[in-house]
């Protein structure tokens, strides 16, 4: 048992302590206070966070799912009783104290429609208030602008207020103008994707004619020779040309991509026998990064076609994937007969038409979905042979294979 004065001592020493400890917090709070700077500062500050918090839901266009989690956020930016979201064909979110019926979105799809039809904000109260079906005994006023993408006027942004004022109107016109540009950056998004899908089409039809001629042809000159060897060269061909013509994904894994690659170049040995020379320098530790799909493929097929195909001696080609701290290095070297630096310019810029035009698509590719700092680098001249690096980000997220 303690004595009396002891715990007396310990009740004292934890009272101590409970008061430094709620002054430091204090001293921590003021002085976190006094960072974030004025209160016209914390205000803005509030006002990008919540901004930040609607993007979230805004990044696949104005959707019905993004639409309901963004109003939250754009409704407290702004303040009002209540806040709708609308495409040109329906409510996608009501948010706030006013009833959420049938009857009021087809109230306020009536208002937002004069506003689709004529791209200018409007404000409705009294009488055109009350024209529309809506009850304006509380006072509200119903405020409705323009969604706009591309200068096309897409859906609206309503919001019900007490009153309206002048800075009101320019508020829910800029909260309104900011919403445009996320679907703008939403819509550049897909059709980023919609242009990559394109591009692979386009290397899925140059591979077509070419590669699947000379593989069928090569096959057929084994089955009387050699059926076995037939056989094995068709279930290669049908395992490659379901990996190329696949129908969905734009990302692909450097160990899938390779895995193509190896079957590509059984194909092509059927064509050229020992004349064409392979070496594969690997690194595991990049086997699993995301790669766009069909973007070593075709650098191996241009080394074939102009190496081998354009000289009669011994083809050797290299292929390489190296760790790279960040991202993943990937080579392919030929000592075929090289390009003129200057053609090839042209063909990357687009200038140059020919068979070469393989080289161009993954160089865009890379270029879209990386940045320009992450196009084809391209080493090469006449007879010297090509070399081609790419550098792929190993972090890359919303890419999935």
């Amino acid at each position: 048992m303690f004595s009396p004065a002891v715990d007396v001592a310990v009740v004292c020493a934890v009272a101590l302590l409970t008061v430094a400890i709620i002054g430091f917090l204090g001293h921590r709070l003021s002085r976190s206070q006094r960072d974030l700077g004025s209160d016209s500062e914390r205000a803005a500050y509030a006002a990008l966070h919540t901004a930040t918090l609607a993007s979230r839901h805004l990044r696949t266009g104005l959707t019905a799912s993004g639409a309901g989690k963004a109003s939250r956020h754009l409704r407290a930016l702004l303040g009002c009783d209540t806040l709708v979201l609308a495409d040109a064909a329906a409510v996608l979110a009501w948010e706030g104290s006013l009833p959420d019926t049938a009857a009021s979105r087809a109230r306020l799809l009536a208002a937002a429609r004069t506003v689709l039809d004529s791209g200018r904000t409007r404000v409705f109260r009294g009488a055109s208030l009350r024209s529309l079906g809506f009850d304006d005994d509380g006072g509200r006023h119903l405020l409705v602008c323009p969604l706009q993408v591309n200068r096309k006027t897409v859906g609206t942004l309503a919001v019900f207020v007490p009153s309206v004022s002048a800075g009101l109107v320019r508020a829910v016109n800029d909260v309104a103008g900011w919403v445009s540009g996320q679907m703008e950056l939403a819509e550049l998004d897909t059709s980023r994707t919609l242009l990559m899908e394109a591009e692979v089409r386009a290397l899925r039809a140059q591979i077509s004619p070419h590669f699947i001629y000379n593989s069928l042809n090569a096959i057929a000159s084994y089955i009387t020779t050699d059926p076995v060897r037939a056989r094995e060269l068709v279930v290669e061909f049908a395992d490659f040309t379901r990996y190329s013509f696949r129908r969905s994904g734009n990302f692909t894994t450097v160990a899938e991509e390779l895995e193509a690659i190896n079957r590509y170049l059984l194909l092509e040995r059927a064509r050229f026998g020992d004349r064409l020379k392979i070496s594969l320098q690997i690194g595991p530790e990049v086997l699993g990064t995301v790669i766009p799909f069909l973007s070593l493929q075709p650098l191996v097929e241009n080394s074939v076609r102009h190496g081998l195909e354009a000289d009669d001696g011994e083809g050797h080609i290299t292929i390489t994937a190296a760790d790279a701290g960040s991202s993943a290095v990937i080579t392919i070297e030929d000592n075929g007969v090289g390009m003129d630096p200057d053609y090839l310019r042209s063909v990357l810029a687009g200038h140059a038409d020919g068979d070469h035009v393989g080289l161009r698509n993954v160089d865009v590719r890379l270029r879209q979905v990386y940045g320009e700092d992450h196009g084809l680098v391209i080493d090469t001249a006449p007879g010297a042979g090509t070399l081609i690096t790419m550098r792929i980000p190993k972090s890359q997220p919303g890419h999935r294979a």
